[in-house]
């Protein structure tokens, strides 16, 4: 019996490995993303919106390289607090996609990943009081996503979410979301999230398993789902 289970454990593991699949996500402009596919890695999450406040220039050309090479393509969204209205925002960023998106046969991306992180950009920072402020600019950004159409998840770490909103279990009113989170363990595998858990999610969708990595000699972070 036990050598059985022990085989049975072994199987399950290979199953669980087979069935990972490997992406990474971007902010630079590049153009060789057949080599991330070449490399094995299967989808893309490319930058769409900068910390200061502003569209990416380079998502667009970004998101149709990496579809070309036949990645999965999202992006993620890295907001300003304070400069700019989170409705402002997010028209801003739809519409500096739009065209792109519609002349796409199957879109730019597919979900748009909003990146609750500490902000180091002068004047777009999250509140280091006004926790409940915090919560409800995040809010207004995914409302406006929603009411836009278009499908939204939230990025963040268990750090990074109890230094935005004061606790690791404030804020939880996004559990209908998908989850992508950041722990740096080089273990790309969902085994950590009960210790690393956050904002009332019980099951993530993506995982941030290593950061500032240099593949195909960009610099990239690596994840898995």
């Amino acid at each position: 019996m036990q050598q059985n289970i022990i085989i049975f454990c072994i199987i399950s593991c290979l199953i669980t490995t087979s069935l990972a699949v490997k992406g990474i996500d971007i902010a630079d402009a590049f153009n060789n993303f057949t080599c991330f596919k070449n490399a094995g890695y299967q989808f893309a999450i490319i930058r769409g919106y900068r910390s200061y406040g502003a569209v990416d220039p380079n998502a667009a050309t970004n998101m149709k390289n990496a579809q070309a090479a036949g990645l999965i393509t999202d992006a993620y969204f890295f907001p300003c607090k304070g400069k700019i209205t989170a409705a402002q925002q997010v028209s801003d960023f739809i519409s500096a996609l739009g065209s792109e998106e519609e002349n796409s046969t199957n879109g730019l991306y597919g979900t748009i990943w909003v990146d609750v992180e500490t902000n180091p950009s002068t004047g777009c920072g999250w509140s280091s009081s006004d926790y409940t402020g915090n919560c409800n600019f995040l809010n207004d950004l995914i409302t406006n996503f929603k009411n836009k159409g278009k499908l939204v998840g939230i990025y963040s770490s268990k750090y990074q979410w109890e230094t935005i909103f004061g606790s690791v279990s404030a804020c939880a009113k996004f559990t209908s979301l998908p989850l992508w989170y950041a722990h740096y363990d080089n273990n790309p595998s969902f085994s950590d999230y009960a210790k690393y858990s956050f904002g009332g999610w019980t099951t993530p969708n993506i995982k941030q398993y290593n950061g500032d990595q240099t593949v195909c000699n960009a610099d990239v972070d690596l994840n898995f789902y």
